[in-house]
């Protein structure tokens, strides 16, 4: 399948490595009719992953600039990744991704993708070990995203395996892990919001499937779930990456891809 949309991408203005217009430049390369910028939304002071608050303006600024400029060759949108513990609105934004990256327990937020062995250090201290604790609380949060935000697609549900390659798995078959999955799904599910799968982890090197995992896809497609398949690319490289892979795995488990993102069709 070859992409013809991509509304999760990261440039310099958070984590990415390249500059949104060199993301729109290889986006028009790969034929895309719509391109869509999600920056981190801004968190804590020295959380240099995510936008700093001052460089919001800036970061609508530029977009809008390539909006007008590659009108007639690429739709241009200015977009964001609303983190969970984001105090900031989302207003005025064209479409709102809502994700989670941090566990919390009491005044502690383990970061979930930060790397194995931070989590399971975190795992540790604060779950006493106990992995499928951790999964819980991290799929509460993720089932409350509709309360939290006012999102318009669910970012990468089962981020929290992102290093199920590297020393930090869950058995996909315990009960309790999946008992806390399919709660948070029953609860985005009753709003209609579309879940993204998500390639970016395979660009990066640490999957060799997209998120989530086929069985949840499977569950979502029977209970009548929709996706829209994104890239989560931090460089022009990953732009588009992974797609026929998303596409066939869609397919192979029914789950019915959107055309619109809140009022954007692609």
């Amino acid at each position: 399948m070859k992409p013809t949309a991509d509304f999760h991408m990261h440039t310099v203005f958070c984590d990415g490595k390249n500059t949104p217009e060199e993301m729109v430049l290889r986006g028009v390369e790969l034929g895309l009719s719509v391109i869509g910028f999600s920056v981190h939304s801004p968190l804590w002071k020295g959380c240099d992953w995510a936008i700093a608050p001052e460089r919001v303006s800036d970061y609508r600024k530029e977009i809008e600039r390539l909006r007008v400029k590659y009108a007639d060759r690429i739709r241009v949108y200015c977009g964001i990744e609303r983190d969970y513990l984001t105090e900031m609105d989302a207003c005025g934004f064209d479409y709102v991704i809502g994700s989670v990256h941090y566990v919390c327990s009491g005044d502690e937020k383990i970061p979930v993708d930060e790397s194995a062995d931070v989590a399971w250090n975190g795992i540790l201290r604060c779950f006493d070990g106990d992995i499928y604790a951790y999964a819980e609380a991290y799929y509460r949060d993720v089932g409350n995203i509709p309360e939290k935000m006012n999102a318009d697609i669910i970012g990468h549900f089962d981020l929290l395996t992102k290093f199920g390659d590297r020393g930090l798995a869950f058995d996909p078959k315990h009960p309790r892990y999946i008992a806390a999955w399919q709660a948070a799904a029953d609860q985005l599910l009753k709003t209609g919001i579309p879940f993204e799968i998500n390639t970016g982890a395979i660009s990066r090197g640490y999957r060799k499937t997209p998120y989530p995992a086929f069985d949840i896809m499977r569950y979502l497609a029977e209970h009548g779930g929709k996706a829209v398949i994104t890239s989560d690319s931090h460089s022009t490289e990953g732009l588009g990456g992974s797609y026929a892979l998303a596409y066939g795995l869609a397919k192979e488990a029914g789950l019915p891809l959107v055309n619109r993102v809140k009022d954007i069709e692609f």
